[in-house]
């Protein structure tokens, strides 16, 4: 693997030697972490961004705009599968990263299961159409036909995802699944160290057949005119380090041009222990285990690991000496290959360099090694014996000590390799003090089994911080870590760490969609959104509505019920039945005391089972099962002698693609014989899509 690397554009794939006659190619020599061989070239000498952009924006949007949010799901576990089924050659690519196997299964497994999170989270979260309604309906006028709604739309443009070099593939997918599932066509930039590894998983999906037209584009090199060709619509997710962020923001596509930027950047993160958490406690184990993990695992090359380590100052001995022990157990330093190594490379011999310059810089701010050196290590090489490698990027784990817990290097300088620093409270607000002097975390730890401790700092330290983990002996086997992102939860942080939300859930896909306020009538808005609203259209016609398959039930189909008459007889028999007797039912007394009612009222789940009887079809037809109610509100009591009916219309329709029904969400409105509204709620039920009724037995 030593010609070009390709990119993939414009619906193929393109290298810088398809030019080659034309003259010199300006490259970058991309190498083995461990060994220095040459993997491949990287260059986009003569690659038309500007076109790939457009390509994009006109084929990709036309391609992922034909798909409803169930439809883009069901891609991503397709991909997901497909990537699965290859994923060995994942895995020896990214061996030659510097990344150990269990790297590689953050890394690529790690992504894989993104994919699989986020398809189904679009199918269990989002309508099965490619609008997605924001919050309640907000009254306009008084008699209802003015009504007001938020919606997301998909923003037209691309999604540009510039990635950091120590997560190719789960730092790909994690922002292909959101902008996927959103419908926005996607660009990926991986970075040049380990960009071979993006190239294979993207090679792997293309040739799945699977990926629509224009959705998925790569670009293998340097993309210096970038950001001259960026509109309104296009959206920039970058990870990598702050400095960088600061100057892509910069640009005036973004501060005056409309293009979104978010950043995901180094952060300074911490790991507190708390007070309780002294040698031989549960919590005091977890806290080691956890901080060498994070300086071994990728070589402590992650935007999430523990930078510094703030302990009680009673405890800090006890936990240099727990961290040494653990490490020389633990850890074998060498080439991912070699059997039995647990920590390989750094991603570069540039890493290592920038790495340990700035070692060099925490020790000149007054930290001192307690543990580790920069000097070369010895390490075990691919063949099974130990030495020194020369061009290897390996640094080995390294441990400094700060006597002055104020000094700012330690809260302001970040060597992004296995490198973490000691500093020591003596207080709960001197510890908080400590985290929020790193300006802006994606994420702290907090080891202690104190509830009030516990509480006390997180509550002083989450303005600082995107995510929070609590370690305690309760959760320390089932935590995921320290260093962990999940898909489901906001990965991202404020400040240095660069202000964005990458994952989030449906967060994540939503910041790829422009939210708009729509105002309009009640037929408009139910047009729009494809939900219907009270005061749209509504077809009440011979036949019940439960009758209908999926096929054949449309919004707003309709029935009006007989009216019941609710008698005291009724309420007592539903009372002793249950075995519900509150007051406000059984006696009259007490009940008309009570602000609320005006004597002896119905229950109001008496109300609700009578109107399910009111409204259903009993015989077996396409509604499958009810699987539940929301929304439901009681708003006037229902006294003796009043009678209620129920208005029951189809609300929203939602196809399932995988199954051979979907869900029908009704509007359920029982009202008294005043007309007044006595109760609301949405009904759930499963349908048929087709639905053949047996013939009649002679």
């Amino acid at each position: 693997m030593t010609e070009y690397l390709a990119s993939y554009v414009e619906g193929s794939w393109w290298t810088p030697a398809l030019r080659q006659a034309q003259g010199p190619i300006e490259g970058t020599e991309v190498r083995d972490a461990s060994t220095g061989e040459i993997v491949t070239r990287v260059s986009t000498d003569g690659l038309d961004l500007a076109a790939a952009l457009e390509y994009g924006r006109t084929v990709g949007q036309a391609s992922l705009a034909a798909l409803t949010f169930h439809q883009r799901a069901m891609l991503l576990k397709k991909f997901a599968l497909a990537l699965t089924e290859r994923k060995d050659e994942l895995y020896a690519l990214s061996a030659r990263t510097g990344a150990t196997k269990t790297d590689s299964w953050v890394d690529i497994d790690g992504g894989i299961g993104v994919l699989f999170s986020y398809s189904g989270k679009g199918r269990r979260e989002l309508p099965n159409s490619t609008v997605y309604v924001d919050g309640p309906v907000e009254p306009l006028s008084k008699d209802g036909s003015f009504l007001g709604r938020h919606v997301y739309t998909t923003l037209r443009g691309v999604a540009v995802q510039i990635n950091a070099f120590n997560f190719p593939v789960w730092g790909s997918l994690e922002k292909l699944a959101p902008a996927f599932l959103a419908g926005m066509p996607t660009l990926v930039k991986p970075a040049t160290p380990t960009g071979y590894l993006a190239e294979a998983m993207v090679r792997i999906l293309v040739e799945s057949g699977l990926v629509p037209e224009g959705s998925l584009q790569l670009v293998s090199g340097s993309v210096p005119t970038l950001f001259d060709n960026l509109r309104l619509g296009d959206i920039v997710g970058f990870t990598g380090s702050a400095s960088t962020a600061e100057s892509l923001k910069a640009h005036p596509a973004v501060q005056t041009g409309g293009v979104r930027f978010t950043a995901e950047t180094d952060s300074i993160n911490a790991s507190v222990l708390g007070t309780d958490a002294v040698e031989g406690t549960p919590e005091f184990d977890a806290y080691v285990r956890q901080l060498v993990t994070e300086m071994t695992t990728k070589a402590g090359q992650k935007c999430t690991a523990i930078r510094r380590a703030i302990v009680p100052t009673g405890t800090a001995d006890a936990v240099v000496d727990a961290v040494r022990a653990r490490i020389e157990a633990k850890t074998v330093l060498g080439d991912p290959r070699a059997e039995g190594v647990t920590m390989g490379p750094l991603a570069s011999t540039a890493q290592r360099e920038e790495v340990l310059r700035q070692v060099r810089v925490l020790q000149d701010a007054g930290g001192w090694l307690v543990f580790g050196s920069t000097d070369a290590p010895e390490v075990r090489l691919a063949d099974g014996s130990a030495g020194v490698s020369a061009d290897g990027a390996f640094v080995s784990p390294v441990l400094l000590r700060f006597d002055d817990a104020q000094a700012d290097a330690v809260h302001t300088v970040e060597a992004f390799g296995p490198v973490a620093s000691l500093l020591t409270y003596d207080t709960i607000a001197d510890a908080a003090a400590l985290v929020g002097r790193g300006g802006g975390s994606l994420v702290t730890s907090i080891a202690t089994h104190d509830p009030v401790q516990a509480v006390d700092l997180a509550t002083r330290i989450a303005p600082f911080n995107g995510r929070m983990l609590l370690l305690d002996r309760d959760d320390a086997r089932s935590s995921t870590g320290h260093g962990s992102p999940l898909p489901n939860l906001v990965h991202g942080g404020p400040g240095r760490a660069g202000g964005g939300e990458e994952l989030g859930g449906i967060r994540a896909v939503l910041h790829h969609m422009q939210r708009t306020a729509v105002q309009g009538s009640p037929q408009m808005l139910t047009a729009l959104t494809g939900v219907w609203h009270a005061g749209a259209t509504a077809r009440s016609e011979g036949r019940h509505p439960f009758r209908k398959s999926l096929a054949e039930l449309r919004i707003g189909d309709q029935i009006v019920s007989a009216s019941r008459e609710v008698a005291l007889d009724d309420i007592e028999t539903f009372a002793h039945f249950t075995g519900d007797t509150f007051y406000a039912h059984m006696n009259e007394d007490a009940a008309a005391a009570n602000p609320f009612f005006p004597g002896r009222v119905a229950h109001g789940y008496l109300l609700v089972s009578w109107a399910a009887g009111l409204f259903v079809d009993p015989e077996p037809g396409p509604v499958l099962a009810n699987y539940g109610l929301e929304n439901l509100r009681f708003v006037t009591p229902v006294s003796p002698g009043d009678s209620i009916r129920v208005e029951l219309t189809a609300k929203q329709i939602t196809p399932r693609e995988t199954d051979e029904y979907g869900e029908v969400r009704w509007d359920a409105v029982i009202r008294n014989q005043d007309d007044e509204t006595v109760a609301t709620y949405d009904v759930l039920t499963l349908v048929s899509k087709e639905y053949a009724a047996e013939p009649a037995v002679a």
